[in-house]
């Protein structure tokens, strides 16, 4: 899957967390909203009709009382008047009714306040007859009876009204509750499952071109590893595989060369060497005497074709060591001694070039096991190196440290040193820092491959202008 596709997945299961967020939201919200609107169109206008109907039952009753006493017919027409507010107040109410205790309690007032209102008739008719005392009877028996009736009916509607009202209320407010941590819990997820995918392929990513990184950094170092895995499909998986499609032939061209140059070199050793012998009899007069100039000529010859075989020998052990086929010849050697005649060998190359050639010891055990011909080749290669990049009238030290789990190897001058640019590729084969001064840039490669044959490793430290530091540290064992 490619990383777009990925990332995409991952932002729309947020999209849907978050719309599934939403469409609860919105549920819950609609919910609410039309319980206030219930409230709002049924259930206020409902309570104040029915208070209405609740405070009218008294003042009827005391016009009633007013009308039976008095007999003035003012008192009757105004009594009629609110009799017929309040029934149409309790058949209004019959449109906000809600529930069966509402409808049974309205019921009951409806019926109680007709039954009033044919009694008051009754008493109306007999007041008409002249019989005023049956008409207070039944105004003070009857009538009050079934107009206290109405009121507790009423009441009881205005009090299940209410209940009700609070019974929504309360499931309102679960509502909102239910509705808050729905949202909170559907937000956490969404930013949990957000980060979650985000640290997925965060991880995935950096890992995989973590391991890009390593691998070209191991490449640029000259070091060609294994195939990275290829563990993906998408980009990233693609450029591993690229990677390791040229991996492969950086491989095959670094073989190539290296086969290349040992098999040229290999070839051209025997002629060279029989070059040499062959100039050296010339020179010694062997098959008969040679004049001045034939001498001087055989000298060049014999000089020249030396420094080529050095220079064969130097790209075959160079091919030796960067193929590991390097076989030590180890056996119990002081180290001391070793770096003291390397120093004495380099002495008369010292004094031709000026320069101040010393040795030190510091530390008192110096014996090790290790291939005593090529460690003295990986001190006269330093030493050769410092007197040729130091000055006349310059110093050259060579230190050999017993220090504990390891030896230390040290050539310190007072050259040109080597610009900081040069330091990570100076133990590459055929770089110098210096290529105006001349050389191969083979010497300190075959110091490297010597040091690492032995488990040891090879280190610099230079200024420019001020000096150069090599130290090669040979552990014990």
């Amino acid at each position: 899957m490619r990383l777009a596709s990925k990332i995409f997945l991952t932002s729309a299961l947020v999209i849907l967390v978050l719309a599934g967020v939403g469409v609860l939201s919105l549920r819950a919200v609609d919910r609410l909203v039309s319980v206030n609107r219930d409230i709002a169109t049924r259930t206020v206008p409902a309570l104040r009709l029915a208070a209405a109907a609740r405070e009218a039952i008294a003042p009827l009753m005391r016009l009633e009382a007013h009308a039976v006493l008095t007999g003035d017919p003012r008192h009757a027409m105004a009594w009629t008047e609110r009799a017929v507010q309040v029934a149409e107040d309790l058949v209004r109410l019959a449109e906000y009714a809600q529930g069966s205790w509402e409808s049974r309690h309205l019921r009951e007032a409806s019926a109680a306040f007709d039954r009033y209102r044919h009694v008051v008739a009754q008493g109306q008719a007999l007041l008409g007859v002249g019989d005023r005392a049956r008409a207070v009877r039944l105004t003070d028996a009857d009538a009050r009876a079934l107009a206290e009736q109405v009121q507790e009916s009423l009441d009881a509607l205005m009090a299940a009204t209410h209940t009700r009202v609070v019974a929504v209320q309360a499931e309102a407010t679960r509502l909102e509750a239910r509705m808050w941590t729905a949202v909170l819990v559907a937000m956490g997820a969404a930013v949990g499952l957000a980060l979650l995918g985000a640290a997925i392929i965060a991880h995935r990513m950096t890992r995989s071109l973590g391991l890009l990184s390593s691998a070209t950094a191991e490449v640029a170092a000259g070091a060609f590893r294994e195939p990275i895995e290829v563990g993906t499909h998408d980009e990233i998986g693609a450029l591993a595989c690229s990677f390791n499609t040229m991996v492969g032939q950086l491989r095959r061209m670094e073989e190539t060369r290296r086969d290349f140059l040992a098999t040229v070199s290999h070839e051209l050793r025997s002629p060279l060497t029989s070059i040499r012998g062959a100039a050296d009899l010339l020179r010694d007069g062997i098959p008969g005497t040679l004049t001045d100039r034939q001498g001087r000529l055989m000298d060049i010859i014999s000089t020249s074709s030396g420094r080529l075989l050095g220079l064969v020998n130097q790209i075959l052990e160079m091919s030796r060591l960067q193929a590991r086929l390097v076989e030590l010849d180890r056996r119990s050697i002081d180290l001391a001694q070793l770096v003291e005649g390397a120093v004495e060998e380099l002495h008369p190359r010292a004094a031709e070039a000026g320069v101040a050639l010393e040795c030190e010891r510091l530390g008192v055990n110096f014996t090790y096991c290790g291939d005593e011909d090529r460690l003295h080749q990986l001190v006269v290669n330093l030493g050769a190196n410092a007197i040729r990049f130091t000055e006349r009238g310059g110093r050259v030290v060579t230190r050999v440290i017993d220090a504990g789990p390891e030896f230390e190897l040290q050539v310190e001058d007072t050259g040109v040193g080597i610009p900081a640019d040069a330091l990570p590729h100076i133990f590459d084969a055929y770089r110098q820092a210096h290529g105006e001064r001349g050389g191969t840039g083979l010497g300190l490669a075959i110091v490297r491959g010597v040091a690492e044959a032995h488990g040891g490793r090879v280190t610099v430290e230079s200024r420019e202008g001020k000096g150069s530091r090599f130290t090669v540290l040979l552990p014990r064992t």
